[in-house]
């Protein structure tokens, strides 16, 4: 898979640990607005990864970040 600098520099800024974290994206139910990022295991943390406005980026940020899934909690 191509990554482009910027993406190459987002996986080594914000990396993903499965064993301490979860892909999640979150939604609020009131605007729709969608934030995709990485929930920690243990205590619950959310670190933000990006703002996903379409279902383009959904798949671009699992293509990113190898994941074959994405969990949604509104």
């Amino acid at each position: 898979m191509h990554l482009s600098k910027f993406e190459k520099k987002l996986v080594e800024s914000i990396p993903f640990d499965p064993e301490k974290q979860i892909a999640v994206i979150k939604s609020s139910i009131c605007t729709g607005e969608k934030v995709a990022g990485f929930k920690n295991k243990d205590d619950g943390h959310f670190t933000e990864v990006m703002l996903i406005r379409s279902l383009e980026e959904e798949f671009r940020f699992m293509k990113i970040y190898n994941l074959d899934s994405v969990k949604t909690e509104y």
